[in-house]
């Protein structure tokens, strides 16, 4: 594979890079990019999505430019918003984080959108926004309980991963079920295959990953 056809993900989270690889992709390189993940006053959580996935793709962009040995090639970010109508919920650090989110989730219908942004070797940026509806089922006070002793909600969007225990609060899924984890393959594959990265490449070469 050439310098050209090299993927940067501009991100750290575990989850991302095993989407990734369940789609046969390998990023050569993990660059996450350190922004500042609060919305601006009255900003919706879509508009929240596209603009912190642009932003940490273009952060990337300029701190990999910085390298005497920078490589040219994709840079793919993105960024997850959980909301509950306009109300976004936070990344769960603590317990009363976690509690407040469940709390807000319980018995409700809750979106979940993921901005997708692409910088390509050509220096063009391209973008997706993909949107998710869930909803929980009614959360007694032992479910939360149990749930916050598990310590799966720590570092997610919302309080929750769908990929875990949580998947059993779910009622109702309508559209991606890989961009609640947190990356939609399907555009995600369409949007680099779209821009020429051979995302199939090691599927054809039988290449372990």
């Amino acid at each position: 594979m050439s310098d050209l056809q090299k993927l940067v993900l501009a991100s750290g989270s575990p989850r991302r890079v095993e989407l990734l690889q369940q789609a046969g992709i390998e990023p050569d390189r993990l660059f996450p990019a350190d922004v500042d993940e609060r919305p601006m006053r009255a900003e919706h959580p879509r508009s929240l999505a596209k603009r912190l996935s642009v932003t940490k793709a273009e952060r990337a962009r300029e701190m990999i430019g910085r390298e005497a040995d920078q490589v040219s090639g994709f840079i793919l970010a993105a960024d997850t918003v959980v909301a509950v109508g306009r109300r976004i919920l936070p990344k769960a650090e603590t317990a009363e984080d976690a509690i407040h989110c469940l709390q807000l989730l319980s018995g409700r219908s809750h979106r979940v959108y993921t901005g997708l942004a692409l910088v390509t070797p050509a220096g063009k940026l391209r973008q997706r926004l993909v949107e998710t509806r869930v909803r929980f089922k009614r959360l007694s006070r032992q479910d939360m309980d149990n749930y916050l002793a598990s310590g799966e909600w720590r570092g997610k969007a919302g309080g929750y991963g769908i990929q875990g225990l949580a998947g059993t609060f779910v009622v109702k899924l309508t559209g991606s079920y890989t961009n609640v984890v947190g990356l939609p393959l399907y555009e995600t594959t369409s949007l680099l295959s779209g821009e020429g990265y051979p995302i199939q490449y090691r599927w054809q070469t039988g290449a372990q990953l």
